[in-house]
Order: structure tokens, then C-alpha cells, then sequence
């Protein structure tokens, strides 16, 4: 009898906390596209601006996840990547507050060698996939 008492009250309080538990707002794991995809992976755009710098636009392998597709385009300015645009990310609040930190963290080590996003694993690993697949189609 000692033991029930403990056993029936710590039951009654996980039912109590599993019942209270509200998930998130958003929890669809569809893809959503953010911009029109590019061909995979796309050759170079040619060049532009006035002051002679090439500038190369590359976009990285679409990436199919469980939460959705990922694909980068990356721009080169000669070889420095002068910026990133997600292309298509899964609509998933994870996601979208990762994808910034992941952008600015590239554009620091200026390659796919990025720290992952605590919470967005799976969005940061084909993200850096992606991101791969841009480069190395760049030096091809």
C-alpha cells in the first residue's frame, strides 16, 4: 500500500502534463518554395556589374528531406561566395529561424564547413549539402 499512493499520484501528474501539452502553431512538414528552383546544377550566368568582377550564379542539388526539399543558389563574385538564397526550405519555424544563422555563417567561412542549428539538424545538414553541390558545380 505504501507504494500505490506514490505510483497513482506521479501517474495522475503525467496524465495532467500530457493532457496540458500544446504543440506549436505550425506543424505542417510540407515544402514550401521560396523562390522559383533553378536547374541543378546550373551553369554560369555570365558576368555583371561595372567594375569587371565576374559574377557566377550556381544552384546546389535539391535535397529531399522528412521535413522537405532544400536547394540553395549561391552567387560567386569571382571566388568569394558574395551571397546565398534558399531556393526551396521546408515550412517549419525550425527552418525559418535557422536558415539566416546558416547564410551568415557561410558567408563568414566562405564555405560549407558551417555550424549545425541547434533544433534544425535536418535542415542544416542538407543545407550544407546543397551548398556543397553549388561549389564543387562552380569549380567544374
Amino acid at each position: 500500500m505504501k507504494r500505490v499512493l506514490p505510483v497513482v499520484a506521479l501517474s495522475v501528474m503525467g496524465l495532467i502534463t500530457v493532457w496540458r501539452y500544446q504543440p506549436s502553431a505550425d506543424t505542417s512538414s510540407t515544402a514550401t518554395e521560396v523562390a522559383e528552383p533553378a536547374p541543378t546544377p546550373s551553369a554560369p550566368s555570365g558576368s555583371s556589374g561595372t567594375s569587371g568582377t565576374s559574377e557566377q550564379v550556381v544552384a546546389g542539388s535539391t535535397i529531399a528531406t522528412e521535413k522537405g526539399d532544400v536547394q540553395v543558389e549561391v552567387t560567386f563574385e569571382g571566388d568569394r561566395i558574395a551571397s546565398v538564397r534558399m531556393l526551396m526550405q521546408p515550412n517549419h519555424p525550425q527552418t525559418t529561424a535557422a536558415v539566416p544563422k546558416l547564410i551568415q555563417e557561410t558567408l563568414q567561412a566562405q564555405s560549407s564547413d558551417v555550424d549545425t542549428v541547434s533544433g534544425a539538424t535536418i535542415t542544416s545538414d542538407a543545407y550544407k549539402e546543397s551548398l556543397q553541390a553549388a561549389i564543387d558545380a562552380k569549380g567544374a
